[in-house]
């Protein structure tokens, strides 16, 4: 069973509000141009002693962060999954882009609409448009 830390718990371990989601990429150079300029993220810093780069998101307080591995493992983890104000909008942005995706929009009446789609090294990405607030 999960542990629910209290308030004075959360408080003493320091969090600042920031987090920054690593994904694992085979090409560094590959995976900097796919994330700036398919999806539009800033380029904050790169640090090719240790491979790894960090991308400014659409998101206050979250990066994402590239780390170049020998090789990456399909599957497992978690999903970054970006909110889009138009979700068929957004879908044929990639489409332009010749991005990989899972199918068709998929509808949830009333929820939300959901895109999957996949970066150059196979990693899942997601677009949502939530419903529940008038979008």
């Amino acid at each position: 069973m999960a542990t629910t830390l209290e308030p004075s718990a959360r408080a003493a371990l320091g969090y600042d509000g920031g987090l920054t989601c690593a994904i694992n990429v085979t090409d560094l150079d590959a995976g900097i141009a796919w994330y700036r300029d398919v999806l539009g993220m800033n380029l904050l810093y790169r640090v090719d002693e240790i491979a790894w780069c960090e991308f400014e998101s659409p998101v206050a307080r979250v990066n994402v962060g590239l780390a170049q591995r020998e090789s990456v493992i399909q599957g497992g983890g978690a999903t970054l999954t970006f909110g889009v104000v138009d979700i068929e909008a957004a879908q044929k942005v990639l489409d332009s882009a010749g991005v990989r995706q899972d199918g068709p929009i998929q509808d949830i009446p009333g929820m939300v609409r959901l895109l999957t789609f996949y970066d150059p090294d196979g990693n899942a990405l997601m677009l949502y448009q939530d419903l529940m607030q008038g979008g």
